[in-house]
């Protein structure tokens, strides 16, 4: 199950180290680009909640074994890929097999081990085995790109989904006995609002907010999500089941996941084009810098898991939307040249935040509700971290397209093919590839274009940093005031129990 789930970050994060190689090979446009992080993300989470109600059904280690084969064939597919378009094809298909392995895989740890101890223990492998495939995963990705080119990092996930797929035997099937068909008009709406909402995100800033496909395309999503909501309130047995939201457990845990997916899952992603554009870093150089982000959540999900005895699960959970506004806000020191000692620190404290909170999310989430629903809880939980990872990246691509094509106007006048055209350079700079860009500008005015962009990038970076710890900010505020007030509900029913 371990082994799983490693593969799945794994897949986004070295999908991202590998962006500008593909790009150099296909020569694609920054949307086309995108869609091979957010054709995977998109997939992942819209069809979690369809996956964990299949799973309930028809068997949880059947979905899961499905789930795996879609993804292994989706890495396959992308390995052997001879253009861009079947390489996003083939991203959304290894998109859904995730989906579906990771619902059936958590429902099928939440019937394993019961509650207590011993299922904590299980999620917190769990947590720390997410950890390693972000740990990992820019690092390996990096070393693979500059060894055996970007389609390696596609390989690898299909030779060991492979080996998964023979170690699925050992698994005892299991089902929820009270589930008896699928909410296939809840998928169909939910899956069209998140499809036209990350379309309308992806083109948005190249073809202008208001083209006449993107106004319809948000419209679109407005409409969706309201026929979703109808939708579900009117079944006996909802794929979304929205009462779980007025559960106070479960919705702090949902919103206690907006730190990982706006503050950390951005970084991963566009981080290192930054670093392949401004500081012209290698695939390797990029994984070694991106360690001092991810290997602290590989180290604190068991560390969250054993401090629980001491700081209750509630204040840590608190603390990480803390962390992650701090790390994001003190991050904007970043500039061209920068020593990367200096990163440590902000990235140190975004890294505590995101294995603090794999440590203690997914069983918290998947305790909130009772055994027989339990892949009904994980998939709406893995949903809403899911479609907030997938949305995060959107916006902030848009957020950072648009800010550095802004920084890119104030600066890039005096260059010639890109004093009508900023939007090109943002595009460039985004896509890490500022080095085929200088050659496009008189060597004599190469070195000043260069630093140009690399200070329009950079602040494009700083933009993007401060609007996500503002939003950490605000989601720490929130959580503090839902976990105080639960805890002041619980203290009313105690004084009332002891008299």
């Amino acid at each position: 199950m371990c082994l799983t789930v490693v593969l799945f970050p794994l897949a986004i994060t070295g999908s991202s180290v590998a962006l500008p190689a593909i790009n150099g090979e296909f020569h694609n446009s920054l949307a086309a680009g995108q869609w091979v992080v957010n054709g995977y993300n998109l997939t992942y989470a819209a069809f979690m909640l369809a996956t964990g109600s299949l799973a309930d059904l028809l068997g949880r280690r059947k979905m899961f074994r499905v789930g795996v084969s879609l993804f292994v064939l989706g890495s396959l597919v992308s390995t052997i890929a001879p253009g861009i378009l079947l390489l996003d094809l083939a991203r959304v298909v290894a998109g859904i097999g995730a989906a579906a392995a990771t619902t059936s895989g958590s429902a099928i740890l939440a019937d394993t081990f019961e509650e207590g101890p011993a299922r904590a223990k299980a999620f917190g492998m769990f947590g720390t085995a997410v950890g390693l495939g972000l740990v990992f995963g820019p690092s390996v990705s990096g070393v693979l790109i500059s060894s055996y080119g970007w389609r390696s990092v596609f390989l690898l996930p299909t030779i060991v989904g492979v080996v998964v797929l023979l170690l699925t035997r050992v698994l005892r099937e299991s089902r929820n006995p009270q589930a008896n068909r699928v909410d296939w008009a809840g998928t169909i709406t939910f899956t069209l609002a998140l499809l036209l909402l990350i379309f309308s995100l992806i083109q948005g800033p190249q073809w202008g907010w208001s083209d006449p496909v993107i106004i319809t395309t948000l419209v679109g999503t407005v409409v969706a999500l309201i026929a979703f909501v109808v939708v579900e309130r009117r079944q006996e047995q909802p794929m979304f089941d929205l009462g779980l939201l007025s559960r106070p457990k479960f919705l702090g845990v949902s919103l206690a996941t907006i730190p990982v997916v706006f503050g950390f899952a951005p970084l991963v992603i566009y981080l290192p084009s930054y670093l392949a554009s401004v500081d012209g870093l290698a695939a390797a150089q990029i994984g070694a810098v991106m360690l001092m982000l991810t290997v602290l959540a590989l180290v604190f999900p068991g560390v969250a898991g054993m401090a629980v005895k001491w700081v209750p699960a509630w204040v840590q959970i608190t603390l990480t939307a803390a962390l992650a506004a701090i790390g994001l806000a003190w991050l904007t020191v970043i500039e061209p040249g920068i020593g990367y000692l200096n990163l440590l620190g902000p990235l140190a404290l975004i890294g505590i935040a995101v294995g603090i909170s794999f440590g203690l999310l997914d069983g918290a989430a998947v305790s909130s509700v009772e055994a027989t629903r339990a892949g009904m809880a994980a998939g709406m939980f893995n949903t809403v971290r899911l479609t907030g990872e997938t949305i995060s990246i959107a916006v902030a691509g848009a957020l950072l397209v648009s800010f550095t094509q802004n920084a890119v106007s104030e600066r890039a006048a005096q260059f010639g093919p890109y004093s009508d055209d900023p939007n090109g350079l943002a595009n460039a700079l985004n896509q890490g590839d500022l080095a085929r860009a200088a050659e496009t500008i008189p060597e004599d005015q190469r070195e000043a274009f260069t630093r140009a962009a690399g200070e329009a990038f950079a602040s494009g970076l700083h933009g993007l940093l401060w609007v996500m710890s503002a939003l950490c900010a605000v989601v720490f505020v929130v959580i503090a005031l839902l976990l105080r007030e639960r805890r002041s509900a619980a203290s009313k029913v105690d004084a009332k129990a002891s008299r």
